[in-house]
């Protein structure tokens, strides 16, 4: 039997592969593995549908909440779910006393549901804004507003996407 001969390349490939493998099982321990493996798994890869309570309840938890005085806009149909347009109109006076402090934009459908979060204030003289989101597929959208009294009014509407983003966790 003759003895296998490896180039020189070959060599320093099979060396730095096993010097990585040492170092990550060193730097990786147990419970780090099963977290990383978790994250894997559970993380950004995790495009399922939501309920409304699970995509208001990190936001909310023990606040009033009314559908009322936000008036959310978005295309019924949108053949491209890497830009698709959004408006949103918030009623409130913005003065010292009464304003919103923040909007959150929540996806029903997204690996990741917080798409994005405004910060509002008197100084912002109105609550009016308008973006474009990404969206991976057919899915409610929420706008959550909180006011400075710190209860939260919401709108939310149904978009039906022909082409989804996200599918790439980007």
């Amino acid at each position: 039997m003759m003895p296998s001969v490896f180039s020189r390349r070959q060599s320093i490939a099979q060396l730095l592969k096993t010097v990585l493998a040492a170092s990550m099982g060193t730097l990786l321990s147990g419970a780090a593995k099963a977290q990383v493996d978790k994250l894997t798994i559970t993380g950004l890869s995790e495009a399922r549908l939501r309920t409304f309570e699970e995509m208001i309840r990190p936001y909310v938890q023990n606040q009033e909440l009314k559908k009322e005085g936000v008036s959310l806009s978005l295309p019924m149909l949108a053949d491209n779910g890497h830009m698709v347009p959004l408006s949103l109109k918030i009623d409130s006076p913005m003065t010292e006393a009464e304003h919103i402090t923040h909007v959150y934009l929540i996806s029903q459908r997204n690996p990741v549901p917080l798409m994005a979060k405004f910060v509002l204030g008197p100084w912002s003289g109105r609550a009016d804004l308008s973006t474009r989101v990404r969206l991976s597929g057919n899915q409610s959208v929420i706008a959550l507003a909180r006011r400075s009294d710190g209860n939260f009014i919401y709108d939310t509407q149904e978009v039906v996407v022909t082409e989804a983003a996200c599918v790439d966790n980007g």
